[in-house]
């Protein structure tokens, strides 16, 4: 359940702030978040998805928008798709665990909690700005896109995957209650304990915030709006994802109901690689034929608009 319409800004602010804050020391578990070569390759595609192939040379200033834990920007670095990354959030958790990660990995990061509709950085301070499931929890989305267009030097792109579209969205729902349903079936075929005691007892309140931290979910024609609105050119929204996200959102289901230390090495390899054949399936075929209002995630990319050459300068 998103948040309620009558919502003040603040007020969604403020619950993001405190859910994420709660959620960052199990996020990555939570998600499957993973900094090695799977990890690295997943979102390598899903950027190269969103602006139609990766540069042969880096992005010179990334910024990313809602960084979490920092599985883009640490995964790009890695990759040598960014040089010098600045990741922000409105969750100091999020980032004090994405800057651990950094330090694990030997990656620098600036860090910068912020919002995304008042960004504290010099205009024309980057040549791509990109984020992972972060719009539908922005309040005031023309206002950040207007941000957005104003740090992006002249030829910059910006890039967000993962964001949920209206009807998949919907089409979400089914197979969570299916999962909530086989929930106590799945525990006992696998031998798995339900949770003794809610995740929210970990953390005071934080995680009973998360059916409202939503804001938005989007149809293509309206995240195009928004990229025109701001002065983007060559604006692009393409579905990502059927299948895999119909089974995920089932195993995600079913694994928040069991204690994880109980849930057998066996089951989370079968559905790693299972949701990954999906994946394969959704790219090499529906991604290529189906409209993109169909997918539950969808990546949206435009330009600031630029001389040829400014871009390639903003690249090393």
């Amino acid at each position: 359940m998103p948040a309620a319409p009558s919502a003040s800004a603040e007020h969604i602010r403020d619950v993001n702030t405190r859910y994420h804050d709660v959620a960052a020391a199990t996020y990555d578990a939570k998600w499957g978040i993973d900094f090695g070569a799977p990890g690295q390759r997943q979102v390598g595609d899903k950027l190269a998805k969103a602006l139609r192939g990766l540069p042969e040379r880096p992005f010179r200033d990334s910024l990313e928008i809602g960084a979490g834990t920092g599985y883009f920007t640490l995964n790009l670095l890695q990759l040598g798709v960014i040089g010098r990354a600045t990741a922000t959030d409105i969750s100091p958790g999020m980032l004090t665990a994405l800057s651990a990660s950094a330090e694990r990995l030997d990656l620098e990061v600036r860090t910068v909690r912020t919002d995304a509709e008042e960004l504290p950085f010099e205009a024309e301070s980057f040549d791509l700005l990109f984020g992972h499931a972060v719009l539908h929890h922005i309040p005031d989305l023309e206002r950040a896109f207007a941000e957005f267009r104003r740090v992006l030097r002249p030829g910059g792109v910006v890039a967000f995957c993962g964001e949920p579209s209206r009807h998949g969205d919907r089409l979400a729902a089914v197979p969570k209650r299916l999962g909530d349903a086989l929930a106590p079936i799945w525990r006992r075929a696998l031998g798995a304990r339900g949770r003794t005691q809610p995740p929210a007892a970990a953390g005071g309140d934080g995680h009973l915030l998360e059916w409202e931290v939503d804001v938005h979910s989007f149809t293509p024609a309206e995240l195009r709006r928004l990229l025109g609105g701001a002065g983007f050119e060559a604006p692009r929204v393409r579905g990502e994802e059927l299948l895999a996200n119909v089974w995920g959102w089932a195993l995600r289901s079913l694994e928040a109901t069991a204690d994880p230390d109980t849930v057998p090495m066996a089951w989370k390899q079968f559905a790693f690689r299972s949701y990954l054949a999906l994946q394969r399936v959704d790219g090499g075929l529906l991604e290529k034929s189906l409209p993109a209002e169909i997918f539950y995630n969808l990546l949206v990319s435009g330009r600031k608009p630029g001389a040829a050459g400014a871009r390639r300068a903003s690249r090393t």
